[in-house]
């Protein structure tokens, strides 16, 4: 299906994935760090952003969002891309290289490790985001970005350094969250979430070491899952990209270069 995306840099070809309720902007403090060396790719994911909803009837899963990315692929005639994500953009990643049809998958704080009161603590922390970002009027959502205390606030269960947001970047994503006509279900199917299957291709997966919403114990299921250690991303949260965009864009170059 068609989606909205923003395409950069030259080399072999790297799908970025966002996680529920933001956009590909997510990715915009890495992109330029990956397009020295890649084809980067960052889409918005049906329901989400600019892109449109998932066709009528089609319910908003993890499986059906993976779908929508391998025929977004496959309309652009991509074979095979590297794919990295976060958070649900993690748990697609892994999806899809579960189903062996991408040539590596990354993924940073992935969806499904958590245990059932995790999964209720992340679904809580996330309607009441969404809810704070829907009740916002216009005026207040700018002071709030432009407010060191007020964007700590605001940004401080997703990111460790809130401080290092743009206050544009978290703008947008104020906004970005509030209009996601797939947020709602999108969440919901999260108690249908699991690990996948057994990834077909290699896999890196990467956790913030100050991850407010899907705790870092989260990673040793996940390593426990892949057979293999996970990266830590220290003096990061779950949206590490502006954290520190030097290593996750060296996580990411590193998992891609297979």
């Amino acid at each position: 299906m068609e989606l909205a995306f923003e395409r950069r840099g030259a080399g072999p070809p790297l799908i970025l994935i966002h996680g529920i309720g933001h956009h590909w902007q997510a990715w915009w403090p890495v992109m330029d760090r990956l397009a020295a060396s890649r084809t980067v790719i960052a889409i918005d994911l049906p329901g989400f952003g600019a892109s449109p909803g998932l066709p009528d009837g089609t319910p908003y899963t993890a499986e059906s969002l993976a779908d929508a990315v391998e025929s977004f692929c496959a309309l652009l005639g991509i074979r095979e891309p590297h794919v990295a994500g976060n958070s649900l953009g993690g748990y697609i990643a892994l999806e899809l290289a579960s189903r062996g049809v991408v040539r590596t998958a990354t993924a940073l704080s992935p969806a499904g490790f958590w245990s059932r009161a995790e999964l209720l603590y992340c679904q809580s922390v996330l309607r009441a985001l969404r809810a704070t970002a829907r009740a916002l009027p216009p005026e207040q959502a700018v002071r709030t970005a432009e407010s060191p205390i007020l964007r700590a606030l605001s940004a401080g269960l997703l990111v460790a350094h809130p401080s290092r947001m743009e206050p544009a970047a978290l703008l947008a994503a104020t906004r970005a969250l509030a209009a996601s006509t797939g947020f709602d279900e999108t969440l919901e199917s999260f108690a249908g979430v699991m690990p996948p299957a057994p990834p077909k291709t290699p896999i890196t997966i990467a956790w913030g070491e100050h991850d407010r919403l899907l705790p870092r114990r989260q990673a040793v299921r996940a390593a426990r899952w892949s057979g293999q250690r996970v990266k830590l991303l220290k003096g990061c949260g779950h949206v590490p990209m502006s954290d520190d965009p030097d290593l996750v864009a060296r996580v990411l170059l590193e998992a891609s270069a297979l």
